[in-house]
């Protein structure tokens, strides 16, 4: 069932607050950091990476805490036990939130879950179809104007459509679902759209030897581009 649910005067500033947060330098440069690692980070970690000291990066990441843009867990970092172990450290990574902010306020989402629906709802193969078609055929002009001018790199494609690909064991996996609210709406319709972009992607751009199949992971796309000749 779809809910409509009304933005409060409180939500909206609350999105605007963890936006402008990400306006300074060294927060925006933390938040990148731990966002593009798959595990949990750790103070340390994060203040050698972007050159910092230890506190101040403890500082802003805690910021990003409180503005919702990230999550914390603890857990000791080392295998050692007991008596002068020490505490266990504090971990950061991305919050699921999603913040969707339009001024003045637009519901695009609320409109593609209505579609979303619609198309997976009783005789709706046709319209099914439809979109996959759609979807392939746009993926396939994305990836033929990347290979004009970018040499047809498919990850270029797949980042700016906010894909975060990462190449994993051999694969491209898909740290992020663009059209994840409207797969909680309508999986089967939106991992086959995200099945067909892909497939004409890789087609513009003239990749060879790899091939976009679905296997969904938790917390990813269910799109993975896999070598479609193991020895190649």
């Amino acid at each position: 069932m779809l809910y409509i649910i009304g933005v409060r005067r409180s939500d909206l500033d609350r999105q605007i607050a963890a936006i402008a947060s990400l306006a300074e330098p060294v927060r925006r440069g933390l938040y990148l950091y731990v966002t593009q690692r798959r595990r949990d980070v750790g103070r340390e970690e994060a203040a050698r990476a972007l050159k910092i000291s230890r506190a101040l990066a403890a500082f802003h990441l805690d910021k990003l805490v409180q503005q919702g843009l990230l999550e914390t867990s603890y857990r000791r970092l080392t295998r050692r036990r007991g008596p002068g172990a020490g505490r266990p450290a504090k971990l950061y990574r991305r919050a699921p939130r999603q913040l969707d902010l339009t001024l003045p306020e637009r519901r695009y989402e609320f409109a593609g879950r209505l579609l979303a629906r619609a198309l997976s709802e009783g005789a709706a193969a046709a319209g099914q179809r439809a979109v996959r078609r759609i979807a392939r055929h746009l993926g396939r002009n994305l990836g033929t104007a990347a290979h004009r001018s970018s040499n047809g790199n498919p990850l270029a494609v797949l980042d700016a459509c906010g894909y975060e690909p990462e190449r994993s064991n051999g694969d491209i996996r898909l740290r992020n679902c663009p059209f994840e609210a409207l797969a909680n709406e309508a999986r089967p319709l939106v991992c086959g759209m995200n099945l067909a972009l892909l497939e004409g992607v890789l087609n513009g751009v003239g990749a060879r030897g790899v091939a976009a199949v679905l296997d969904p992971t938790p917390g990813s796309c269910c799109v993975v581009v896999r070598a479609s000749h193991p020895k190649r």
